[in-house]
């Protein structure tokens, strides 16, 4: 026997009414009721539609995982251009909610579209039917269910915003695909793991970058090498990706996928995220957050590169290194040459011979405006490389003498002695202000029992705080000097350890000048300046030395 319908018959009009199931699902809307499934909706409205015998065959409209705060939808779209067109002509849903959960729009298509077009709309579970009920539509209670369901969007959203924020700031990975060179842990999408194929290139693209090739040429080389662009390798694996420009270049790597990776700290292990949000939860624009307020969490994953090849390579993009479009290497020096009287960079000029061809520098103040603003501070290119390699070799030399003290200095032990009485100290006067942070303590119990007064509580109670703050500026300075003790052979391996493993160099390398390099200038008549890296690290290996051994 067949199911009775709990909807009755009814034929309102001579109007033969064409409806328009939609059915609409977002993710926030969830599926574990199936009250609001796409399967429930569909039986319902589907149910409703033919017990009308004013009503012609049903056409179905689905949107399934869009929200309901924008009417920026498929299926919306392909309904509202039918009623335009007159294929249907009534609107039929489970719910106001089903139709939007924005206010001020659901109530423009009720209050002015809908009537507009001659559309009859019906929300079953509230009772609404714009033909058979007029006031049903035009009630005070439609708006005030409207404000509900938009408000209910508006919880929604600050609940889901909240807790994605808070698993940025654990350091889980948020996101629908994993940054080229990671991929997605299976057992735990939040987590990333080292995707080896596609990270050998990514540490190719840093090490190229250090050896003087730029963005551009290190986009020509994959290239060439016939490498995969990001998007392209995402969609080898697999994965259903695509990107605005990637349909456009194939599988070509641009100098901006290039420049990205070098920019991207998410290759030294540490997690950026939260640079972009929605403008609200109606506005499904994203806007750019400002970067102090970038979600920031250190060591979430295994890292690629370290932080140091990456700190190399951020100073290198400070530098102005810019090359010739058919120059795929920078020079030697790009970026790291500059005029000592007016402070602008050097230009590296080329001049022809039958034999050979000889480059040499100029100071670009004096190249553009020849007015006396400058001088030439011209000098050879071999002649300035030689120079730059004898003093980095002397500088050298001295770091391996240097490293050689320190290490007779710690296998001495003179250092360990040195630091022991000031972890004395230190523990005595750690004791001394527990001691007393005991006695404050016992004061409150005191006043309240009655040993004594309200005014003595008070009078002990800033003496002994007055007494903590003493000691802890003691302990402060104290800790300070530990500190430097303790500390003293690890701030000298920044300089030591830098020049010691380039012992024996034997020739000039751009890696050699970007890590150990900060800048050169050049004085008319061709002398130079050299200002290393690691200078403050080398004055503190200077007092180690002399505070703890023999002078260097």
């Amino acid at each position: 026997m067949a199911r009775k319908s709990k909807y009755e018959p009814q034929k309102l009009s001579t109007v033969l009414w064409k409806p328009a199931l939609y059915i609409r699902l977002s993710r926030e809307d969830g599926d574990s009721e199936e009250s609001n499934s796409i399967i429930s909706q569909r039986e319902l409205l589907t149910e409703f539609a033919d017990t009308q015998t004013d009503m012609t065959a049903s056409r179905l409209y689905v949107d399934d995982g869009y929200t309901g705060t924008d009417f920026d939808r498929p299926d919306f779209r392909r309904m509202m251009h039918d009623l335009r067109a007159g294929i249907v002509n009534c609107v039929i849903v489970k719910d106001l909610s089903r139709l939007g959960r924005n206010y001020v729009k659901v109530g423009e298509y009720l209050e002015h579209t809908f009537p507009l077009l001659n559309v009859r709309f019906i929300a079953l579970s509230e009772r609404i039917d714009s033909v058979a009920d007029p006031r049903s539509a035009d009630s005070l209670i439609v708006p005030f269910r409207n404000i509900l369901n938009d408000e209910y969007a508006h919880d929604i959203s600050n609940k889901v915003r909240a807790s994605l924020d808070l698993k940025r700031r654990q350091g889980k990975f948020i996101g629908s695909f994993a940054s080229y060179g990671y991929r997605k842990d299976p057992n735990d999408h939040s987590r990333l793991l080292i995707d080896e194929p596609a990270a050998a290139v990514v540490r190719d693209i840093f090490n190229w970058f250090l050896a003087g090739t730029n963005v551009l040429g290190i986009a020509k080389k994959l290239n060439a090498k016939g490498i995969p662009n990001p998007s392209a390798y995402k969609r080898q694996q697999g994965m259903n990706y695509r990107h605005p420009a990637s349909d456009k270049l194939d599988d070509l790597w641009p100098d901006s996928s290039v420049r990205r990776i070098l920019r991207n700290p998410l290759y030294t292990g540490t997690m950026v995220q939260g640079k972009n949000r929605m403008k609200s939860y109606k506005l499904h624009v994203s806007e750019a957050v400002p970067e102090e307020d970038w979600i920031t969490v250190e060591q979430t994953h295994e890292a690629i590169i370290s932080s140091e090849l990456f700190a190399k390579a951020q100073s290198l993009f400070a530098r102005d290194t810019r090359t010739a479009p058919t120059q795929p290497q920078v020079y030697l020096f790009s970026g790291f040459l500059r005029c000592a009287d007016c402070g602008k960079a050097m230009n590296r000029k080329t001049i022809s011979q039958p034999y050979r061809n000889y480059y040499y520098y100029i100071c670009s103040t004096f190249k553009k405006q020849h007015s006396g603003a400058c001088t030439k501070h011209t000098i050879r290119s071999d002649r300035l490389e030689q120079a730059v390699l004898e003093t980095l070799r002397h500088q050298i030399a001295l770091a391996v003498e240097m490293d050689e003290l320190i290490a007779e200095i710690n296998r001495s032990g003179t250092r360990n002695r040195s630091v022991k009485p000031l972890l004395d100290e230190r523990a005595q006067l750690e004791t001394e202000r527990e001691r007393i942070e005991q006695m404050k303590l016992s004061l409150y119990p005191d006043w309240k029992a009655g040993d004594i007064s309200r005014e003595e509580y008070h009078r002990l109670k800033e003496q002994f705080e007055q007494q903590q703050a003493k000691l802890d500026a003691r302990l402060a300075s104290l800790q300070a000097r530990i500190d430097e003790v303790q500390s003293g052979v690890g701030e000298t391996n920044s300089f030591v350890s830098q020049f010691v493993k380039y012992r024996n160099l034997p020739s000039l390398t751009r890696e050699v000048v970007v890590e150990l390099i900060d800048m050169i200038y050049v004085h008319e008549g061709g002398k130079i300046t050299i200002k290393f890296k690691f200078s403050d690290a080398y004055a503190v290996a200077q007092e180690y030395i002399r505070k703890h051994g023999q002078t260097a």
